[in-house]
């Protein structure tokens, strides 16, 4: 009987050798700039109670109304794959009573998250993030820092062509003078029902909105940065000139939504125009009320996501993703059982070394296995047979340019070392 083959399912994206070499590099420069700055690693569920996501990133949004991935289990409990990260982290922060130590609490995440959305390059319903959110003070210094962990992870992939947008949605006081002239402008367009209700629950959504009818009515809309408070518009000109004194450049777009509800004060995005339609490649900001709202404690803090996957894709663009080529220091070939059996000791007395170590498994002939070591790019190789087993002594071969020597068994990690300037 011939089995079908299973294939993935539709929308996710797979990193296989070599590429995953790339996305690790990827993941690994975006979040480096974090913990040089002492945020912490946090390991979450990959899926939570869906209460969690409705009340947390907001009912009004695409990604609560549409793009969430929401199951009933086996208990009669409503899960969803989480969509996003801020929200599983605050969970786990009043949960474990982390806000009520020392503040800010420093955190970063890492992983995949999940949205039923329509796939197309750069967008697909698995992806990949890095992220981080300081949670406790309120500082528009520490909203430049975390401007600038995220830039500095993007100038890390050795990107250039990427541009920062930054605006203010304000405090309480700001957006609800908006909303008042905002409510009177939309009240003035012919809308259908469910945009009607999606601006009385939050009308800034319309901002978001990508139909061209939309975007075209809402351009004379009011804009938040004018209806600033005081103290709002004296935090956005302190971040602006935070941002200026690091030497990060940025430009300030006033109709700017993202697209999750608990965004507050400080937002921001990093657009790469080199991904087409799907030109962001990380964003984030502060949220003041995010915490309460969750049952905790009425704590501000601030955060952002950036897009593995699109970082990958505008680092291929800009051509920066070095050559990721897999190599092993030594390949080993053993020509018996008894010769097996000490291949498999040495190669554990080398990896602990930090030399990366491969054996030729399966009964093949010298020749073969010598193809194979050759394909694997390793940097030497050494023959164990019964002579060599007998004599303890070995040949290294340097693969580059075929010179040998002989080496003692027991002093071939040191030789190694030495070659290898580990």
């Amino acid at each position: 009987m011939k089995f079908e083959k299973i294939q993935a399912p539709k929308g996710v994206r797979e990193y296989l050798p070599p590429e995953s070499q790339s996305f690790e590099w990827v993941r690994e420069q975006l979040i480096a700039p974090a913990k040089d700055a002492g945020y912490q690693l946090m390991e979450l569920p990959v899926f939570e109670d869906t209460n969690l996501f409705s009340r947390g990133v907001g009912e009004s949004t695409d990604v609560v109304s549409k793009e969430m991935y929401t199951f009933e289990d086996r208990g009669g409990r409503s899960i969803t794959l989480r969509p996003e990260g801020t929200a599983g982290v605050m969970r786990a922060v009043i949960e474990a009573n982390l806000d009520r130590g020392q503040l800010p609490v420093k955190v970063w995440y890492s992983g995949q998250f999940f949205r039923a959305e329509r796939p197309q390059a750069g967008r697909y319903r698995q992806f990949y993030q890095v992220g981080i959110e300081a949670i406790g003070i309120d500082d528009p210094a520490l909203d430049a820092e975390v401007i600038a962990i995220a830039d500095r992870g993007f100038k890390n992939l050795g990107l250039k062509n990427y541009r920062l947008e930054i605006t203010s949605l304000g405090d309480a006081q700001s957006r609800a003078a908006h909303r008042v002239d905002l409510m009177k402008f939309i009240d003035g367009l012919a809308l259908d029902d469910a945009t009607k209700e999606r601006a009385a629950i939050n009308p800034l959504r319309l901002f978001d909105d990508k139909r061209p009818e939309m975007q075209e009515a809402m351009v004379k809309a009011p804009i938040l940065l004018d209806y600033l408070s005081p103290e709002s518009a004296a935090n956005f000109a302190a971040v602006q000139k935070y941002l200026t004194a690091m030497g990060i450049a940025f430009t300030i777009n006033p109709r700017m939504v993202r697209g999750l509800d608990y965004y507050t004060g400080t937002t921001f995005e990093f657009i790469h125009p080199d991904l087409g339609a799907q030109s962001g490649i990380g964003g984030g900001g502060r949220y003041d009320g995010l915490m309460e709202t969750l049952g905790g404690q009425s704590l501000s803090g601030i955060g952002f996501g950036l897009g593995v996957d699109r970082a990958l894709l505008a680092a291929i663009a800009e051509s920066t993703v070095p050559s990721q080529e897999f190599t092993s220091d030594l390949f080993i070939i053993p020509l018996g059982d008894d010769a097996k059996e000490q291949a498999l000791v040495i190669a554990q007395s080398l990896r602990s070394s930090g030399i990366r170590t491969e054996i030729a498994f399966g009964d093949r002939a010298l020749k073969g296995a010598m193809k194979a070591a050759d394909k694997s790019g390793a940097r030497y190789v050494i023959v164990l047979g019964e002579s060599e087993l007998m004599e303890r002594t070995v040949e290294l071969k340097k693969m580059s340019d075929g010179v040998t020597s002989s080496v003692k068994i027991d002093q071939l990690q040191n030789e190694l070392l030495r070659a290898l300037s580990l």
